[in-house]
C-alpha cells in the first residue's frame, strides 16, 4: 500500500530535516528527519520521555523548534508568521488530543463544536453549518438527536469521536494525533481504531500518530519511527520494523508487548 502511494506522488507533503528541541541542557528531540507523503500514515512510538510528544508538538507548531527545518507543501513552516501558521492550523492541519477535553469546548453543544471549526474557515449559513455538523456526527457514530447535547453529557469515547468530527469537518490534509486511544477501555479503543482506519482510508488523510501502543500503529500506520532519549533509533515500514526489529531498544519494546 505504501509503495503505491509513494509511486503516485513525487513530492512529500511534509519534509522534516534535523529537527531539534532543547529544554536547557535536556534534549526533547534531536536531529529528527523524515518525509511524509500524501495519504501516508506515520506512527511514532517510544516509552514515556522518549521525545515523541515533543516532536509532535514541534511539528504542529505548539512548540518552537530550536534547530532544523519543516517544509509543508513546499512552504517553510518555521519561517511563517503567526497569522499564517494559525490559518494553516484551521484549514490544512488538524490536531487530535489524547484528552478530548483539550480539543473541545465543553460548554458548547456537539453541533456547536463542529460548527465553530466551519465558521473559522468562513462558513456563515446556519442551516448549512447544522447540516454538515449532523453529517459529521453521523460519520463518527453520534446520533443526530445528540447534536444539541454538550460534550459533558458524552462518554469518553463519544467525546473523542466528537473531537475527531470537529477536526475533520473542514477537510484537512494533515492530521496530528497524540495518543488518540489513550485512557479508553479496550472495547472502546477497538471501535475508535476501526473508525479512524475507515476515515483515513476514505478521506486520503496524511497522519502522524504518536502512541505507546504498538497495536495501534500496527493497525493504522504505513511507516513507523521508534524514538529513545529524543532520537530516532529505527524507522521503516511498520510490519518490517515490528516483525524484524533491528535496534536493541525496538526489540525490547516488541518483546515486552509479546510477553504481556
Amino acid at each position: 500500500m505504501l509503495m503505491e502511494k509513494i509511486a503516485s506522488t513525487d513530492q512529500p507533503l511534509l519534509s522534516v530535516v534535523s529537527l531539534t528541541k532543547r529544554y536547557g541542557a535536556r534534549i526533547g528531540c534531536a536531529d529528527v528527519s523524515f518525509d511524509l507523503y500524501p495519504g501516508e500514515v506515520l506512527g511514532i512510538v517510544g516509552e514515556s520521555g522518549s521525545g515523541k510528544s515533543t516532536l509532535l508538538s514541534c511539528l504542529a507548531g505548539h512548540l518552537r523548534a530550536d534547530d532544523g527545518r519543516i517544509t509543508y507543501d513546499g512552504r517553510n513552516v518555521l519561517a511563517m508568521g503567526e497569522t499564517e501558521r494559525r490559518r494553516l492550523g484551521r484549514t490544512d492541519w488538524a490536531y487530535v488530543h489524547q484528552n478530548p477535553r483539550d480539543g473541545l469546548r465543553m460548554g458548547v453543544s456537539a453541533g456547536g463544536n463542529v460548527g465553530e471549526r466551519l465558521m473559522a474557515v468562513g462558513a456563515r449559513h446556519c442551516g448549512d453549518i447544522r447540516d454538515r455538523a449532523i453529517d459529521w456526527l453521523g460519520r463518527v457514530e453520534i446520533a443526530a438527536d445528540r447534536i444539541d447535547d454538550r460534550p459533558t453529557a458524552f462518554s469518553g469515547g463519544m467525546q473523542q469521536r466528537l473531537q475527531i468530527a470537529r477536526n475533520l469537518v473542514t477537510g484537512p490534509r494533515l492530521v496530528f494525533m497524540d495518543e488518540p486511544t489513550g485512557g479508553l477501555d479496550v472495547s472502546v479503543q477497538a471501535r475508535l481504531l476501526d473508525l479512524l482506519r475507515g476515515l483515513v482510508r476514505d478521506l486520503g488523510l496524511s497522519v502522524i500518530i504518536v502512541t505507546h501502543d504498538l497495536a495501534v500503529v500496527r493497525l493504522l500506520a504505513d511507516r513507523l519511527m521508534v524514538m529513545k532519549s529524543g532520537r530516532v533509533v529505527e524507522q521503516g515500514l511498520t510490519d518490517q520494523v515490528l516483525d524484524d526489529p533491528q535496534h536493541a531498544y525496538t526489540q525490547l519494546l516488541v518483546s515486552s508487548v509479546l510477553q504481556v
